[in-house]
């Protein structure tokens, strides 16, 4: 797959507005400012095809991506505490929504960072996932933040905090080193091809 050949296809804000599901979908989930869009740019091996910021609570549309015959779907980020109750309803209303509208989404790539363990949002996304029976990786983001010694701890500890989840599917994952940015590509493209 020539992720280089990237394009920004459109944003939504709401579930109303999603197209239908037309061709595969690889999502990315996460908390906000986990580095979706880092992993995104690095994926499509370009500085700012996906906006980058450093306010957490940026992202708040479902951006789709287009490479070849696929959509890379950028989640917006849950978790983010100083947005409006209305604002956390029409997110959880277009999660929801995506979700559960009979999308043809092979993969789910959730992250979360490397430095702390997941959250209870966290958590229950990878719940819904197993719930629902959508397939996910785990990309453990801002491994390059950790010393080799906590680094070792901190992946051992996401494998028992995670124990639900297969130890082959937690990747540590660095958007600035490029840390197992090719293993990740060849999980996507054996879930397009299953």
């Amino acid at each position: 797959m020539r992720y280089e050949k990237a394009e920004f296809k459109s944003a939504y804000g709401t579930f109303a507005q999603l197209p239908k599901s037309d061709l595969p979908e690889i999502a990315f989930a996460g908390r906000s400012n986990v580095g979706k869009s880092s992993l995104l740019n690095k994926l499509f091996m370009r500085k700012n095809l996906a906006r980058v910021s450093s306010v957490p609570g940026k992202t708040i549309t479902i951006n789709f991506y287009g490479v070849e015959d696929v959509n890379f779907v950028d989640l917006p980020g849950y978790g983010y505490a100083k947005v409006s109750r209305s604002e956390k309803k029409r997110w959880a209303d277009m999660m929801e929504g995506y979700f559960n509208s009979e999308r043809n989404i092979k993969l789910v790539v959730q992250l979360i960072d490397m430095r702390h363990p997941a959250t209870a949002d966290d958590i229950m996304m990878m719940e819904f996932l197993e719930n629902t029976g959508i397939d996910y990786i785990v990309v453990m983001t801002k491994s390059d933040k950790l010393n080799k010694g906590d680094y070792k701890k901190r992946l051992e500890k996401s494998k028992e905090e995670l124990s639900f989840v297969p130890p082959e599917n937690i990747i540590p994952f660095s958007s600035q080193t490029g840390e197992n940015i090719e293993k990740i590509k060849a999980i996507i493209e054996s879930h397009l091809e299953a």
